[in-house]
């Protein structure tokens, strides 16, 4: 049985792809990629996100919180994860693709739960200072796709998943009853 695709899922990794190695660059790169730093040029727009959100600014890195490193050290496996998915699907036709799809997106939907809730349980130390507006565009929006995205994702492969396990279920139960007789 061939894995079964789909071009929102695929596309979703695809894009991804680059944009969690591009930030977990800058993470890693503190305080060469900051504002200021040699390499910043790279990462231009942190300039402003630095702003926006203090954990990926120059405060969170003078006092050595490790919350922004850590969850980009796990951006990383599960970006590897999402190429293994793409190539899983794309190129070996597995359906063990799925299952790999399915627990990169519970990972991506955990550590921004993670990280929203890491907000709300500081009383929002890290993006409190901002307007209302800029909260909602800077902040809340862009963090906001990567919970609904994995979300939908999660619920696609559950459904393709519990399909495949009822159709083995099915198969499982004909052969034992062609057994019997």
């Amino acid at each position: 049985m061939a894995a079964k695709t789909h071009w929102f899922i695929s596309l979703w990794f695809a894009i991804s792809i680059p944009i969690i190695f591009w930030d977990a660059g800058y993470c890693f790169m503190r305080p060469r990629s900051m504002e200021g730093g040699d390499l910043h040029w790279i990462w231009k727009p942190y300039a402003l996100y630095q702003k926006v959100d203090h954990i990926y600014g120059v405060k969170a890195l003078e006092e050595g919180d490790g919350f922004t490193n850590a969850q980009s050290l796990l951006n990383i496996v599960e970006n590897f994860m999402n190429i293994a998915y793409l190539y899983l699907a794309h190129v070996k036709g597995t359906p063990a693709a799925s299952l790999l799809g399915f627990a990169s997106a519970i990972m991506t939907l955990s550590k921004t739960a993670l990280y929203f809730l890491q907000e709300h349980y500081c009383g929002y130390c890290s993006i409190g200072h901002n307007t209302v507006h800029d909260l909602i565009f800077l902040w809340i929006i862009p963090n906001g796709f990567w919970l609904l995205l994995p979300t939908i994702i999660i619920w696609q492969f559950a459904k393709d998943i519990t399909s495949a396990l009822h159709v083995a279920e099915r198969v499982s139960k004909k052969e034992a009853s062609g057994k019997k007789l």
